[in-house]
């Protein structure tokens, strides 16, 4: 007697899912499933959505989205109607919580990295870090300090201070 066949989930599966607060995405026909992100969480969100659509503002070279954590994609996808039809996002961020941490370091991480994303930023604000990933590195840059990201056709290079990102909301 064999293992029970296990279910391979698709984007169809997804869309089932019941609006019930939760964020499910697949990944290599796995659900993962997510609580709604912790405060800390929505505020380190925010500034990154803060700086990157400034930055965008001024060197138009994509457009970014949030569904919890963030995605750049070019200009030329920008228009897709359905997720299905974006195939080569500029940047991607997860922000790390404790019910995704696996997910988000390896399941994710693995996945972006096979597809080449170009360069995937793993934000920890627990540790107020920032693991920088590319499709060739076998183990992150983690960054203390600041962030950079220099898109192709941007004037300058954006550059986050961490302590600007994870600084709390009453430290201003």
């Amino acid at each position: 007697m064999g293992m029970p066949a296990r279910h391979y989930y698709t984007a169809a599966d997804v869309l089932a899912m019941p609006e019930d607060g939760n964020k499910y995405e697949v990944v290599h026909g796995e659900l993962l499933v997510s609580p709604v992100p912790r405060p800390r969480h929505q505020f380190v969100l925010f500034r990154l959505v803060q700086a990157i659509a400034n930055f965008l503002d001024r060197f138009p070279v994509g457009h970014g989205a949030t569904g919890g954590d963030l995605l750049v994609v070019g200009k030329e996808e920008a228009a897709a109607t359905k997720w299905s039809q974006v195939k080569n996002p500029l940047l991607v961020v997860e922000i790390l919580s404790p019910s995704s941490i696996r997910q988000d370091r390896f399941t994710k991480r693995r996945l972006y990295q096979e597809v080449g994303i170009p360069l995937f930023w793993l934000v920890d604000a627990d540790a107020s870090t920032v693991e920088v990933w590319t499709p060739d590195r076998r183990f992150p840059v983690t960054e203390t300090e600041s962030i950079t990201w220099h898109p192709e056709g941007a004037g300058e290079r954006l550059v986050i201070r961490l302590g600007d990102l994870f600084r709390l909301p009453s430290q201003r």
